[in-house]
């Protein structure tokens, strides 16, 4: 087998290896292995715990390839693991995964490289090879659940994708191993590349090209335990993105852009009409004023989402239950619960003195009805208001144009 040179340099330059998780794959695996040796010997295979010929065929190879073999199946995702952790010790950047069964084509390497050589050296990438869903050759379940596991990484992440299934994929080794994973089969491929969108590394798809021979390859998916298994690591990840990545990214982008470039871009130049726009304000003012403590970002980005408003201006109006703000909300929401109740107003109360909620919890049922009752109408009035504005704008960017 005689290896390009010239790709096989460009491997060695960008300090890049090729890594095969393999089990059961006996028809395919020796002319992927074939391909992928005509641009480089940098290879890690993974022998998952084959059952069939793998071990001989492997053999042939001992002395070109790095062989780790696991002596019982333990899945894909202790196979990668293993990859990246090999591909770390031997001081590797980056590792392509191709996989066994034969439905990628390693004359795809290049395209991969193509894109690491233009990269910013010190920024770091994840490419996800993007198959073509539409070919007749893919099986009816492969997409959907395609479409099902991209649906679901744009939630976490905020990035769409076309494809994040495809093994055929460049992982970034150096930021893999600051990760902390707990998956072990096929959902550590979608952690994976959660978490590493989180820690804010490039992900993109790039074309290739993909064969499904059922009469030679060999799937391990299952599809009842495995797709439960991916089920509950996304309702798991979606829970963490409410909680804490989407308030971060969210709060990271007004703090990178200020408030009077963020409104502008945001607020003022979103597509939405007046009436979505002032929607969002009213949402996240009456979320933010309530007494849901502790829930108010999780709450104003569901709603948004599931009311198909902007998530943007609804997560900036739920802020107003900032500390600067709070002792004025209590002292209004105690002060509107007495009057619902047919209470004396405690004109003597100090709003100096108030620091949280449990300073005027003299009547907690009080301070509730008043909360709502301010929630309502803050987001009504400034609805209007809002609508009345951005109608206006619209109005004069209208006639501008005119």
């Amino acid at each position: 087998m005689t290896i390009n040179t010239l790709q096989d340099h460009r491997f060695e330059t960008l300090n890049c290896c090729v890594f095969i998780p393999t089990y059961n794959n006996q028809k395919t695996l020796d002319n992927v292995i074939k391909g992928v040796l005509e641009y480089t010997d940098r290879i890690i295979v993974v022998n998952d715990g084959a059952t069939d010929d793998t071990s001989n065929i492997l053999a042939k190879y001992k002395d070109t390839l790095r062989i780790i073999t696991f002596p019982v199946n333990k899945g894909k995702g202790v196979a990668l693991r293993e990859g990246f952790k090999e591909a770390d010790r031997l001081g590797y950047d980056y590792m392509i995964t191709i996989d066994s069964d034969g439905q990628h084509f390693p004359n795809d390497l290049p395209v991969f490289l193509d894109q690491l050589e233009k990269q910013d050296p010190n920024t770091s990438l994840l490419l996800i090879g993007s198959r073509n869903m539409d070919d007749p050759s893919v099986p009816g379940k492969s997409s959907f659940g395609n479409k099902f596991s991209n649906f679901w990484y744009y939630i976490e992440t905020g990035i769409k994708l076309k494809d994040t299934q495809s093994g055929y994929r460049l992982y970034p080794i150096k930021e893999i191993s600051k990760l902390k994973l707990f998956t072990s089969k096929f959902e550590l491929e979608i952690e994976v590349i959660v978490k590493l969108a989180w820690r804010n590394v490039e992900v993109r798809n790039i074309p290739v090209q993909v064969l499904y021979d059922e009469t030679e390859r060999v799937s391990h998916f299952r599809p009842f335990k495995d797709f439960t298994r991916i089920s509950i690591l996304n309702t798991w990840l979606v829970t963490l993105t409410l909680f804490y990545y989407l308030p971060k990214r969210l709060i990271r982008r007004v703090k990178k852009k200020g408030f009077k470039k963020y409104w502008r871009e945001n607020v003022l130049r979103s597509d939405d009409p007046p009436f979505k726009k002032a929607s969002a304000i009213s949402l996240g003012l009456f979320i933010g004023i309530s007494p849901l403590w502790g829930f108010h970002t999780i709450l104003a980005l569901s709603l948004a989402v599931a009311l198909k408003l902007n998530r943007a201006i609804t997560f900036l109006f739920s802020n107003i239950s900032l500390p600067p703000f709070i002792p004025f909300i209590i002292y209004c929401s105690y002060q509107l619960g007495a009057i619902a109740m047919g209470k004396q107003m405690d004109a003597t109360l100090n709003i100096e003195d108030i620091k949280s909620g449990t300073d005027v919890f003299k009547s907690l049922g009080q301070y509730i009805l008043g909360s709502f009752i301010l929630a309502t109408l803050v987001s009504l009035i400034s609805g209007v208001i809002a609508y009345l504005y951005f109608s206006l704008r619209k109005s004069k960017s209208s006639a501008i144009d005119a």
